[in-house]
């Protein structure tokens, strides 16, 4: 048998896409709170755009899985940049215009929130087959994947708090749009004719009975895998938190407490340059410990100790220096569960179960924002960072306390921990 071709550019075009897009996700990340704080002066509005921004996302995840395989991961991801572009850049113009009513807006965030999560999610499940076209390991590619974002994400956040000090917000949505506009040109270029990225084409006819089968599936293969079921409760919970954190919290505290956009943007790309670096470390030191001394490590650093120091003093560079830490610890997890979710997962129920899982992991975060923005104009902006970074703490004592987290390491590659116990994977290859 020859040796399969190595094949490097769709892999690249993938990574570059999503580094392009994660700049403009970033500058959306900073540049709608501080949009919705400069026109309406509101902790609760703002925690409201977070909760119509996000609600869609679980709905579009808890559902998309069998779309994604039907339409093909090209085609999901081409459209929904599309339709981010279209509602992230009807922003600001609109805005120009003076026909931006409230409810607009909520409505724009949330047309963004249901078109992003399927491009993200096709792009992510399709790592593992770029990874083997490209000749380099499942986890190096993973550690590739994260490390490549968060890079952009601190260029995002650096970019952001410049073009907002400078420009305003409405610019830096304006250039948010651009970036998946070039996102959906990199994809379409780049996979095409790559077979992991087209339509199964031995699937049985739509309908909804067997779309629900389908989707029952992926959520019944999660709910009796006790380790992914524990992954996304501690996603859930953290990515709830880190909601209100991102859409709420910080942004009041820069405005307030730290000076303005400017400091709003450096402090988060500390963060991100701190990402870069743990998921680089990890890259390289990461097999000497074992994955659950890591993580646990990790999700006790990232969230917490920033929690803290934005509520007990308004010192920027306190603040960055923690943000660098956290990002060093943050940078270091995402690499581990995603290169868990590929070991675990049957490559016929990777877009189902991968959403399923996403649905999950941010099941919380609309009512994370909403609940900032209820605890700040209610208790003030110190009592709600303390108290949220009291719930974090809590949330990241699961590792060191779940048994289902042994099997953090139990499993070699190419096997499912079902029920706490090794179980290989049958894998079809249809959709390759």
């Amino acid at each position: 048998m020859s040796a399969v071709p190595i094949q490097r550019w769709p892999l690249t075009a993938v990574l570059t896409a999503n580094a392009i897009s994660a700049t403009g996700r970033t500058l959306s990340m900073i540049g709608i709170p501080w949009f919705v704080l400069q026109t309406t002066g509101s902790a609760g509005r703002a925690g409201v755009v977070a909760f119509c921004a996000t609600v869609p996302v679980v709905i579009s995840a808890i559902i998309g899985g069998p779309v994604i395989d039907r339409i093909g991961r090209r085609r999901v991801s081409i459209a929904s940049d599309l339709l981010c572009a279209l509602s992230v850049g009807s922003i600001p113009l609109l805005h120009r215009a003076d026909v931006l009513p409230f409810w607009t807006l909520c409505a724009l965030v949330g047309l963004h929130g249901l078109a992003y999560t399927p491009g993200d999610t096709a792009r992510y499940v399709l790592v593992p087959d770029l990874a083997e076209h490209a000749g380099i390991t499942l986890s190096r590619a993973a550690s590739l994947f994260d490390a490549v974002e968060r890079g952009a994400r601190m260029l995002g956040a650096a970019l952001a708090g410049l073009v907002i000090a400078v420009l305003g917000a409405e610019v830096a949505l304006l250039l948010d749009a651009l970036t998946f506009l070039l996102s959906a040109l990199l994809i379409g270029t780049g996979l095409r004719g790559v077979r992991g990225a087209q339509p199964v084409k031995d699937m049985p006819p739509v309908s909804l009975r067997t779309y629900v089968s389908e989707l029952r599936e992926g959520h019944a293969y999660l709910a009796r895998t006790r380790l992914l079921g524990a992954v996304v409760l501690l996603a859930m919970f953290m990515n709830g938190l880190d909601q209100g954190w991102n859409a709420v919290l910080l942004p009041v505290h820069a405005e307030r407490n730290l000076g303005g956009a400017a400091e709003l943007g450096l402090v988060t790309a500390v963060l991100g340059a701190g990402g870069l670096l743990g998921a680089l470390l990890y890259a390289a030191l990461g097999h000497r410990f074992t994955r659950r001394t890591i993580l646990a490590t990790a999700v006790l650093l990232c969230g917490t100790p920033r929690f803290a120091v934005a509520g007990l003093t308004d010192s920027t560079v306190a603040l960055a220096v923690v943000m660098g830490g956290a990002g060093v610890a943050g940078g270091m997890i995402n690499p581990i569960l995603t290169t868990v979710m590929y070991e675990r997962v049957p490559t016929h129920l990777r877009s189902r179960v991968t959403g399923a899982m996403t649905a999950g992991c941010e099941l919380t975060m609309p009512l994370g924002g909403l609940t900032a923005g209820l605890l700040v104009d209610s208790t003030g902006l110190s009592p709600a960072l303390l108290l949220m970074g009291g719930a974090y703490l809590l949330v990241t004592l699961s590792p060191l306390l779940l048994p289902a987290w042994r099997g953090l390491d139990a499993a070699p590659l190419g096997s499912a921990v079902i029920d706490g116990t090794v179980a290989p994977v049958n894998e079809r290859t249809s959709d390759r």
